[in-house]
């Protein structure tokens, strides 16, 4: 056993070591990056096992000081006593003995294979810098494809993709990638299980704004079917000519709450009646121009600039923070017939968390269909209580006109009735079979500076929303992530789509659905070819009249109870941006922590300020967020800018985004720290024909586009 005196230490060999031990270098992401294990004068227990950005999966800390030669053995920590060698020899590497360690380097037993290499004791003699070189190569990926394919546990004990719930871990798990086309029939049902998985995130935005714009059961059937039609269309734009990955594109939660702002703008509270194409064709014209501006900042290249601000540090609260921001509406529309919400609630989470290892068939349906399963589960228990007659009262009918005089029984149990009964709703009955959606179908669209400029701040946070979706998607489906310029592209693309969503008017924008990085995840589908044909049945579904009329039926408690679980789902996601930084560092903690805080309580001091508790107010209860314009506490001389202040300062997304933007930006933190995206460089991916295959656009359109940087490779 060697001794473990330091006096007699084996000579160092030479240093630095000789070409044979040359250590492989980093990547240009990793140069880029650069990986340390202390930051900031910190030590987390986020040290022992950091997600690595270019290859989406853990892997070990080098030394702070440099990297350490493949060649060289396990070293002990130099501020401690050395350890003894193991008694069938000391380690050596091929060219002399171990050279003592220069900073602290962690040494605990490896539960899997190595990803990066080397960094564990041995009991023997280690081989040479050869095999030492070639196991770097493999865990990168470029050997036998192990780093693309392997699974297991980093040296430090992180897991790599122990459920297909976790989405570290780029391609490990995946049935189909990018490129993939397993057949028709597979792709055919792969597809439309991808779109049935993420259902519940394109029905449900008309199932609110259609009813508070005051709109009629068969208006919210037409914009149902529209927003089908929508979401198959723009869907296959962006996979050819965005950024090519498999993202669906439809209308997200980002623009619901400015929706709900103009919705409730003072001037539409004095119309009387059914004002749903008056307030349409507002929200049409204010979408319209806040797309071409989101098109302008994709395609003019600015946005490959302000991507520069963007990091998961900031798109994790500005994405949390949608979700959280629509608390008020949730529970309390649940609330209204408790026995059929609650049950649509404690369904989807039993589905999706108790029984989401339950496979039948190769397929974790629980999981997969949480959402429409535990809808038709509760849609059957209450058809099922409606005509066994629990929510029927005597001599009261739950359609009612109001002008007409209701006894005082029946004023107690009418607005259970309406709230519990599944046949309340026509829609099914009034759609018709066949009905093609085409645009201006709700008149001229109005144009408005003040909304349009709303709209427009808006744009801006959808694009951080779809930043963050492109980087988590393309660690797991892509060969890199995308470049600034394909980044740019899709960019410009979502707002292109958004003008269209605008014209067909469906009351929000288009862009990509932050809960595709959990779906792909879930399902294992990472094939574009699969979301192509998924978003042609959607368009076939869309011409279908009473598809649209059947979802426009689902009654408004389990709309609400959905929405729970969605809004829920879509902060999570948004927070789990952060596993690329460093998580448990305290800048990014309180940065964090500051975002999330001061977007709940900025807004809600807009949204309180000037409202007594008597005061009349015509707009529901869960609506009072949105009225601000009206109240809030900005006032100058031009009404319109009072608007846009007391509005924009109101939606919590905005907040959120501002606080995260400029901390994350101005304290001090190193690159790893923060989670800077690193994108691929224009050059490299045009020597990487994988990369080229990726992202580069079809029928030869990218030849053309070649020399604009900011919209080819």
């Amino acid at each position: 056993m060697a001794s473990s005196d330091p006096n007699k230490r084996p000579k160092s060999g030479p240093w630095p070591p000789g070409p044979d031990s040359k250590p492989i270098p980093p990547t240009s992401w990793a140069k880029k990056t650069g990986f340390r294990p202390k930051f900031s004068g910190e030590t987390t227990s986020f040290d022992s096992g950091v997600v690595d950005i270019e290859a989406g999966r853990a892997r070990p800390l080098p030394p702070s000081n440099g990297p350490i030669p493949p060649s060289i053995g396990p070293i002990p920590p130099s501020n401690g006593p050395r350890p003894a060698q193991p008694s069938n020899g000391p380690t050596e590497s091929s060219n002399g003995p171990t050279e003592p360690s220069i900073g602290p380097r962690p040494t605990k037993p490896s539960n899997g294979p190595r990803l990066n290499g080397p960094t564990e004791a041995t009991n023997g003699p280690r081989p040479g810098a050869g095999a030492a070189d070639g196991a770097e190569k493999k865990a990168d990926g470029q050997g036998d494809g192990g780093g693309r394919r392997g699974a297991g546990r980093s040296d430090e004990g992180v897991e790599i993709g122990g459920e297909e719930d976790e989405v570290i871990g780029r391609q490990s798990h995946l049935k189909y990638e990018l490129r993939d086309i397993p057949g028709l029939v597979p792709i055919g049902l792969y597809g439309v299980q991808h779109y049935i998985s993420i259902l519940g995130s394109v029905i449900l935005i008309p199932l609110v704004l259609v009813p508070a714009m005051g709109g009629s059961n068969e208006e919210t059937a037409n914009v149902v079917s529209t927003v089908l039609f929508m979401t198959g269309a723009t869907t296959l734009l962006h996979t050819f000519f965005g950024t090519r990955l498999p993202l669906i594109q439809g209308p997200s939660f980002v623009y619901l709450a400015p929706a709900l702002a103009i919705i409730n703008s003072p001037e539409f509270q004095k119309l009387k009646g059914n004002n749903f194409k008056h307030i349409m064709k507002e929200l049409q014209g204010a979408i319209i121009i806040a797309s071409a501006f989101q098109a302008f900042l994709g395609y003019s290249g600015l946005m490959s600039l302000l991507v520069r601000v963007i990091n998961p540090v900031v798109v994790a609260p500005t994405i949390a923070a949608v979700g959280l921001s629509f608390y008020s509406y949730g529970f309390p529309q649940v609330g209204t017939c408790l026995e059929i919400g609650a049950m649509q609630i404690c369904l989807v989470i039993i589905f999706s968390l108790y029984l989401r290892k339950i496979s039948i068939l190769g397929h974790r349906i629980f999981l997969i269909y949480a959402v429409p399963l535990g809808l038709a589960i509760t849609w059957a228990t209450a058809l099922l209580l409606t005509e066994a007659g629990a929510y029927s009262f005597d001599g009261c009918h739950p359609n009612v006109h109001p002008s007409k005089s209701i006894s005082a029984h029946c004023k107690t149990h009418i607005a259970k009735m309406k709230q519990c009964r599944v046949d309340t709703s026509h829609a099914l009955k009034m759609a018709p079979w066949f009905r093609i959606p085409y645009p201006l179908q709700w008149g001229t669209p109005v144009f408005s500076w003040k909304m349009a400029f709303v709209m427009c701040f808006v744009s801006i946070i959808a694009s951080v929303d779809s930043v963050g979706s492109y980087h988590a998607s393309s660690l797991l489906v892509a060969s890199r992530p995308p470049t600034p310029g394909v980044l740019s592209r899709g960019i410009g693309m979502e707002g292109l789509c958004s003008v269209l969503a605008g014209l067909w008017g469906i009351g929000t924008g288009s862009t990509t659905l932050t809960e595709n990085v959990h779906t792909i995840a879930v399902t294992k589908m990472g094939s574009r070819r699969a979301v192509e044909i998924g978003a042609c049945v959607l368009i076939v579904f869309s011409l279908i009249g009473k598809v649209g009329g059947f979802i426009a039926s689902i009654p408004q408690v389990m709309v609400a109870a959905l929405l729970c679980f969605m809004w829920a789902m879509l902060s999570a996601l948004g927070l789990s941006n952060l596993r690329y930084s460093e998580a448990g560092s305290s800048r990014n903690i309180i940065i964090v922590g500051l975002s999330l805080f001061s977007s709940l309580s900025i807004p809600a001091y807009f949204q309180q300020y000037g409202v007594s508790p008597k005061s009349n107010v015509s707009v529901p209860s869960y609506f009072l967020p949105y009225v601000v314009a009206s109240h809030g506490p900005v006032h100058t001389k031009f009404d319109e800018l009072n608007y846009v202040l007391n509005t924009l300062l109101s939606f919590n997304m905005v907040i959120a985004f501002l606080v995260a933007v400029i901390l994350d930006n101005t304290v001090p933190g190193s690159r790893q720290e923060r989670g800077v995206y690193v994108w691929s460089e224009n050059e490299a991916a045009r020597r990487e024909p994988a990369v080229a295959k990726d992202y580069g656009l079809p029928f030869r359109v990218g030849r053309a586009f070649r020399w604009v940087k900011w919209v080819g490779l």
